[in-house]
């Protein structure tokens, strides 16, 4: 229970518009009329004309962004403990032709503008070949910690990026929680604040297996068909794909699904804090809750079958827990009946 969103059902509206795609025949590889309506939708989605294209997972969403955005013997701006960091298994590197990923620190998983400045500043001069030039700044919204970044903040590290030559990517593995979080549009949200390129999450806010890649800054749309083809992401049936895409953005789809996670994750984390001994290690922004358990609270959630496990990492031992679109108030409120040993175990 609260393992992950991605162990979450899929939206009914999803599913039901994939078996409406599943009559006849269509062009294989993106040519079929589905996957030339996703361009329309993203660009009707984001108020202005983009590139956009469904991949299989956030990890090819994430590694074929930034591959479109990093020359190659380049470097990669990231928080130490990005996803692209942490769990991706090198794969940025490996799909932007062996580019440096370069580490830098920040409260709550996020990178601030004044670090990020710092950063710059240590840029390495000249022509000599001995180190590798930075080409990209990646944020994570929402973060790893389940916080998120200010449009401020994300407009000032953009303006940054700019005046250095440098593009800006933004990981958007829960990209609708983090819009629905700061009450903004997600145009409002990306290339108005400053983003050239965007991971967008799907699967974990009631997609089945689709992630996209949009693309604001058309200069870096160029080779994508090569690159999806190279690092095989051109799918024969691509319309399955790009149909998810497309239901979840129709009718605000991702935007329920992704607001009703938040206010799950909002019940649960304030049923946990009142828990004697437990304490939140980050603010609850989004979907996603890190917390300190005294070791009894713990024993009560494996002894009622609660699959959750401690994590022990540069945080400390603590649980993290992940409502999702389809998690319900009463799921919440026994499990934290069940933690805080107030009633028989289910």
């Amino acid at each position: 229970m609260f393992v992950s969103d991605n162990v979450s059902s899929v939206s009914p509206q999803v599913m039901e518009a994939v078996v409406a795609t599943n009559v006849g025949d269509a062009t294989g590889y993106g040519g079929d009329e589905v996957t030339d309506e996703l361009t329309n939708t993203f660009s009707k989605y984001f108020e202005r004309s983009v590139t956009a294209f469904p991949v299989g997972t956030g990890t090819a969403a994430n590694a074929m962004a930034l591959a479109l955005a990093t020359p190659r013997f380049a470097s990669i701006y990231c928080h130490q403990y990005a996803h692209i960091e942490t769990t991706e298994c090198g794969a940025s590197e490996a799909w932007a032709g062996g580019s440096k990923l370069v580490l830098l620190p920040g409260q709550h998983n996020r990178i601030s503008p004044e670090i990020f400045r710092a950063a710059l500043s240590r840029i390495p001069r000249g022509a000599r070949p001995q180190a590798a030039a930075p080409a990209v700044v990646s944020l994570t919204q929402g973060t790893e910690a389940g916080t998120v970044y200010p449009l401020e903040d994300i407009t000032a590290i953009a303006k940054l990026a700019h005046e250095h030559g440098l593009l800006v990517h933004m990981d958007g593995a829960r990209f609708s929680n983090a819009v629905v979080k700061l009450g903004c549009s997600p145009a409002e949200m990306t290339w108005r604040s400053g983003v050239d390129v965007l991971s967008y999450g799907a699967t974990k806010n009631g997609g089945i297996c689709a992630e996209g890649v949009v693309i604001f800054n058309p200069e870096i749309a160029k080779q994508q068909g090569f690159l999806r083809r190279r690092n095989g992401q051109l799918y024969s049936k691509m319309r399955y794909l790009s149909v998810q895409l497309i239901a979840l953005m129709q009718g605000e789809l991702a935007e329920k699904n992704a607001r009703h996670a938040n206010e799950m994750a909002r019940r649960l984390s304030k049923g946990l804090a009142a828990i004697p001994g437990a304490r939140l290690l980050f603010p609850v922004d989004i979907n996603e809750i890190f917390v300190f358990l005294p070791d009894e609270v713990g024993r009560r959630l494996t002894e009622a079958g609660y699959q959750n496990r401690l994590r022990i990492d540069h945080n400390g031992p603590h649980y993290r827990f992940v409502p999702a679109w389809n998690t319900t108030a009463n799921s919440v409120d026994t499990f934290v009946a069940v933690a805080s040993g107030v009633q028989p175990k289910r």
